[in-house]
């Protein structure tokens, strides 16, 4: 098999969302953000509805939706956002939210999440970070397919993390029923979880004209750190080192999720992890930058398929 060469852009680390989407009209496209309602979320909506697109934000808060709705519109000129509830951890929320869409669907942007979070399960049991992250996902864009096959060339965007360095997914007790908790091995198997998920569905779907990548928006201060220690966060990075990744604002950590979810640099491009709006280098378990070889395995991608289907049909 002949190894292709990364793929490279005009962006940086530094570029913005806005930067990123200027000069591409997106009138007409319909988009769905989850987690639209603050951080690289909102940040994520505005930039797609600035250059035209109908997003709708995905939101366990709806009253936070509405504000960053109404927010959104004042400033990009485009009152055509929506926000509909959804909470991830919730099954009777994801199937809701899919049986209230109608119509194609051009753009998913999984974005929502919780990180480090104490330990916690919903009401099947399962460790509540990759219930969140991976299995309200999974069972959301799988539910939405029809939608997306119907736009014609759709983009999913898997927002995933550097921490999936931290940990592959643990098919031997993904929900930490024989193995200690840990809230950095939970949130990093999750975030494995989320690239091996574009690695599988762009395997399944794109003869549909569905292309889905993942990437990490790099370290962007966020309420989705509210259970991380902040002495621990500082431990961590002074770990890393010089490879830490420097602090970016949201608008910077927007911009490869609207990179993915719009350019047309990446047409026909699916089943890889981005960093800095560049296709990643491999990176080493443990550190801070680049895509660990686990993460893009095929194997393990379906068996995450299978055993993703099999929980959620429980």
């Amino acid at each position: 098999m002949t190894e292709t060469a990364p793929i490279s852009t005009p962006f940086t680390a530094d570029s913005t969302a806005a930067e990123v989407v200027d000069g591409i009209d997106l009138t007409g496209v319909r988009a769905v953000v989850t987690g639209g309602s603050s951080g690289i979320g909102a940040e994520t909506a505005r930039a797609l509805a600035g250059a035209g697109a109908e997003v709708t934000l995905a939101v366990r808060d709806t009253a936070a939706g509405r504000r960053a709705a109404e927010d959104i519109g004042a400033g990009t000129g485009n009152t055509r956002g929506r926000v509909a509830p959804l909470d991830l951890a919730h099954r009777k929320s994801v199937a809701a939210f899919i049986a209230g869409w109608e119509g194609p669907l051009h753009i998913l942007v999984n974005n929502a999440g919780v990180m480090a979070a104490p330990e916690s399960r919903t009401p099947e049991g399962w460790e509540l970070q990759f219930a969140t992250n991976h299995l309200g996902h999974f069972a959301l864009t799988v539910g939405l397919h029809r939608a997306l096959a119907a736009a014609g060339g759709a983009r999913v965007v898997s927002v995933s993390s550097s921490a999936h360095l931290r940990s592959p997914v643990v098919f031997e007790d993904v929900h930490f029923r024989e193995r200690p908790y840990d809230p950095w091995q939970a949130y990093g198997q999750s975030k494995t979880a989320n690239v091996l998920f574009a690695v599988g569905a762009w395997r399944r779907w794109q003869s549909d004209g569905i292309a889905v990548n993942a990437l990490t928006p790099g370290a962007v201060p966020t309420r989705l750190q509210r259970h991380a220690d902040e002495g621990e966060l500082r431990r961590m990075r002074a770990e890393a080192g010089p490879d830490a990744p420097a602090w970016r604002t949201p608008a910077q950590g927007a911009a490869a999720s609207v990179l993915l979810a719009t350019s047309p640099l990446l047409e026909g491009v699916g089943g890889r992890y981005f960093e800095d709006c560049d296709e990643a280098p491999r990176g080493e378990p443990g550190g801070s930058r680049g895509v660990a070889p686990y993460a893009l395995d095929p194997a393990a991608a379906e068996r995450l398929w299978e055993v993703s289907v099999e929980t959620l049909s429980v």
